[in-house]
């Protein structure tokens, strides 16, 4: 049985992971009276910026927008409504973009992916500060192209809520269930790919055009 305590929701692994990996889930219920500290804003932001990336493109972009914020106000009218039902409780609520073309319009093929990483080291971050972060993709892209002036090399990603949590906050009972529910994943085995016994290369193996080293 997987650990189901509302405040500690701890993966069930086959074998032992880092507590931070483990303990980490997406919560909606958060502290209304938490206000995110500058120190620690810049400890997330800096754990992204040290994310790796292809060639050292660092692509990934964030706009941060505090809650009281003008600008928190226009981020959370972008959300889906169901996430505007427990986002705007958050302390901040981040949007991540990627820089998919470089200078000259030179596209930047692992930017999306090298971004995920930098999300992974914030997300990771958070946790390490007792901090808890939910990821939506329920967005309107455009509404947040448009409102914050990206131009046609940033590609919105995701929005980020940040706060601590809080799971006797005043959810809607369909999502308040939620916050106790077990964690569940595919067994590991699924998620592996067969290894054909005899793999059939019909032309020359040959690397992307585009290919970059994965910087450090």
């Amino acid at each position: 049985m997987e650990d189901i305590d509302p405040m500690r929701k701890t993966a069930t692994t086959t074998v032992p992971v880092h507590p931070l990996l483990a303990e980490r889930w997406s919560p909606r219920g958060f502290d209304q009276a938490h206000e995110l500290a500058d120190d620690r804003l810049t400890a997330l932001l800096e754990a992204a910026r040290w994310a790796p990336s292809a060639a050292n493109s660092q692509p990934w972009r964030f706009l941060v927008a505090r809650r009281g914020e003008e600008v928190h106000a226009r981020l959370f009218a972008a959300l889906a409504r169901g996430n505007q039902a427990w986002a705007g409780a958050a302390s901040a609520l981040v949007l991540v973009a990627a820089r998919t073309a470089g200078d000259g319009g030179r596209p930047q093929p692992w930017a999306l992916y090298d971004t995920g990483q930098a999300v992974a080291a914030l997300v990771t971050q958070a946790q390490a500060d007792g901090l808890a972060v939910h990821q939506m993709g329920g967005f309107d892209t455009e509404a947040v192209r448009n409102g914050f002036g990206l131009d046609a090399a940033l590609t919105p990603v995701v929005v980020l809520a940040v706060r601590r949590e809080d799971v006797t906050a005043g959810l809607p009972e369909n999502l308040a269930s939620r916050e106790t529910a077990p964690r569940t994943r595919q067994p590991l085995g699924d998620l592996l790919l067969p290894i054909p016994a005899e793999p059939q290369l019909t032309t020359e193996p040959q690397l992307a055009a585009e290919y970059r080293p994965i910087a450090a």
